[in-house]
């Protein structure tokens, strides 16, 4: 094993070195070496890949397809997106030059706030939200301004929203994720036209992630390039919708002037997709509309079950409207102390969950369940936080 030469020590990129981990990763890490653990941890579907998918990426390997597409990835497949987002949100965007298909969701990200974003720009970032939005935005040299949403039942008001601008009086962007990650709350039209009228008032870029618009439950998903195409950069994927989360394959689409920039900066972070995941995603975006319709069912009613039982137990939780995740208000004993309790429920009730505070203000004192799992796995679980929490009632 090679040992670091002594002159090289502490060599590293200083704000990567000053950048925590992705504490989700890391606190499943910690957590899943505990024996017999149920992890109900992270956001990994429950399904397997629908087989008409699997078959076209087959059938791409047998073709030999398997050479250097351009960076922003095969034109059919980027018109198929364009098509289905006209279809779906009556917005139309050009294949060929304003959308890239990405590697997941995480680089489209990346690679947008990397190319459109400079040192020192603050980018308003609701809270609890998703734990790699911070690092990645600090990395850049950009400054998260986190607005916590808690009092609000975990949905940004715009009346929250003027006052972060207010006091940050130079932000430029904000990094809007719905239905959010962790909380399983989104927007309705409504309430999606009112955060609108404020953005466009103040002149901001919109960096709407919105992976898991295909996960909701009760009212279709709204997307918010159905009141601001003009200004907004719109993420998605297949990893949640079509339980392809090991395939990497995400896209985004916006105005053609920034999405030039962000397809130079794509380029440089990874040249191109793999042509077989491309493959399936084609299949998937054209013959695949039905495939998470029958996912959504089956992930609310395993969201009613694992509702229920929390509840039962005197948990309190906002039902989500949709992705897969409770987020539950541990229990008075504990206090705030999310970490506490979910290192308690971890190696006593063997059940592994994440800690609220990981998403950042207004996580305190809660923690996320993912119903992704396994119905059989969200059973056991129920049955061993119950058995844990007599125990400590007692």
């Amino acid at each position: 094993m090679p040992q670091l030469a002594s002159a090289l020590q502490g060599m590293g990129n200083k704000t990567l070195q000053q950048t925590p981990p992705a504490m989700i990763r890391a606190f499943d890490q910690e957590i899943s070496s505990i024996p017999g653990l149920v992890k109900l941890t992270l956001g990994e579907p429950g399904f397997d890949v629908p087989e008409h998918i699997k078959q076209a990426a087959i059938k791409s390997i047998e073709a030999n397809d398997s050479h250097y597409s351009t960076a922003a990835g095969k034109l059919p497949l980027r018109q198929a997106i364009a098509n289905q987002l006209k279809n779906r949100f009556g917005v139309e965007y050009q294949g060929d030059g304003e959308v890239v298909v990405t590697n997941g969701a995480t680089e489209a990200l990346t690679a947008t706030i990397f190319s459109l974003l400079n040192p020192g720009d603050k980018v308003i970032i609701p809270t609890p939200g998703y734990a790699l939005y911070n690092p990645i935005v600090t990395y850049n040299g950009a400054i998260p301004v986190e607005v916590n949403t808690k009092d609000d039942n975990f949905v940004l008001t715009p009346e929250r929203l003027e006052k972060a601008i207010e006091a940050n009086p130079s932000v430029k962007a904000i990094l809007l994720n719905f239905p959010v990650n962790p909380t399983g709350r989104t927007y309705g039209q409504a309430e999606l036209q009112a955060l609108a009228t404020v953005i466009k008032r103040h002149h901001l870029l919109v960096i709407s992630d919105e992976i898991y618009g295909d996960l909701t439950y009760d009212h279709r998903h709204y997307s918010m390039i159905e009141e601001l195409p003009e200004q907004t950069i719109l993420i998605s994927g297949l990893s949640k919708s079509h339980a392809m989360t090991g395939w990497r394959l995400g896209y985004l689409a916006g105005p053609k002037a920034l999405v030039q920039q962000i397809t130079k900066m794509h380029s440089f972070l990874i040249t191109c997709i793999n042509d077989t995941a491309q493959a399936a995603a084609l299949e998937a975006i054209q013959n695949g509309q039905a495939d998470p319709i029958a996912f959504r069912q089956e992930y609310e009613h395993r969201r009613n079950l694992m509702a229920q039982a929390l509840r039962a137990l005197g948990f309190e939780m906002a039902t989500p409207e949709g992705a897969f995740y409770m987020f539950a208000k541990i229990p008075a004993q504990f206090g705030d102390d999310d970490f506490a309790f979910a290192r308690a429920i971890a190696k006593e009730a063997k059940v592994g969950v994440i800690p609220g505070s990981v998403f950042g203000p207004g996580g305190e004192g809660y923690v996320r369940l993912s119903y992704a799992a396994p119905e059989a796995d969200i059973q056991e679980a129920m049955k061993r936080i119950t058995a844990f929490m007599a125990k400590q009632n007692n």
